[in-house]
């Protein structure tokens, strides 16, 4: 959030890239130290970004690879292509009759229970990732099972304020303006219009803390300074972040092949 401070001081555009390192287990797709790209532009929001991110992402794929389609896995992505957008909260209706934003059933019209939900997660097959912290959790494990299913590339949007305290609300007030873009059956950036409400920000924050207070390490700290900065007026921006997981993906290779020097496991001496 220090590159948000910088919009409130005066600065139009802030972008860092830096390493990052996440206290979390390693994947195919996923490292615990990498190298990312953070950026910020004040007076733009979600719409402005959404044309930024498609030409950051072609000029990637022309300058570097000079193509547009790639094979990934059992996925092609196109480039060139028109990104679709594609509705999370409307994708989660349609497949397993539950309304994320209200956290209802729509078969019975009662509100769902955690029990309740990880019992979806059961008949679905899903292995639930921290489904058993909150309701907020297990909602992510359904979707991170349809997002397999997804090529793209393209931007998910709709998506409920609880899952994304920094984003700025839709004018629907239930949902934010986030995006999330989507290639191959993975997550492959996000970006938002920056909330720059102060008295929502602290509520947010204060849910968060919650959250956090009964185990959930994933949700936001109740950050105080932040606040303090924004009640100074930060200007309406967009904020995007992507990491070089991009590049593993376009050459379709595991992430530690496409990074120099990954932390890897020390030889086994027996």
């Amino acid at each position: 959030m220090w590159q948000k401070r910088l919009l409130i001081a005066g600065f139009p555009k802030v972008f860092e890239i830096g390493r990052i390192f996440r206290n979390e287990g390693q994947s195919r797709e996923h490292l615990q130290d990498y190298t990312q790209l953070e950026s910020y532009e004040a007076y733009s929001d979600v719409v402005e970004g959404m044309k930024f991110v498609q030409e950051l992402y072609r000029y990637i794929a022309k300058e570097t690879y000079k193509k547009y389609t790639f094979e990934i896995g059992d996925h092609t992505v196109d480039f060139a292509e028109e990104w679709k957008e594609i509705d999370f909260s409307e994708l989660i209706k349609k497949r397993f009759g539950l309304d994320p934003i209200t956290e209802t059933d729509e078969r019975t019209g009662k509100k769902v229970t955690l029990s309740g939900l990880k019992e979806m997660c059961r008949k679905a097959g899903i292995e639930y990732e921290h489904a058993d912290r909150n309701i907020h959790r297990a909602v992510d494990s359904l979707w991170k099972v349809l997002r397999k299913e997804i090529s793209g590339p393209a931007f998910l949007t709709g998506i409920p304020v609880y899952m994304e305290p920094l984003a700025k609300r839709a004018k629907d007030g239930k949902t934010v303006e986030r995006i999330q873009i989507l290639i191959a059956g993975s997550e492959m950036g996000k970006g938002y219009s920056e909330l720059n409400d102060p008295q929502d920000q602290r509520a947010r924050f204060e849910e968060q803390q919650k959250l956090r207070d009964k185990g959930d390490e994933e949700a936001q700290r109740l950050d105080i300074d932040y606040i303090r900065a924004m009640e100074y007026g930060m200007p309406p921006a967009f904020g995007f972040g992507v990491s070089e997981r991009l590049f593993a993906f376009l050459e379709n290779k595991p992430a530690h092949e496409a990074q120099l020097f990954p932390l890897l496991r020390p030889p086994r001496r027996d």
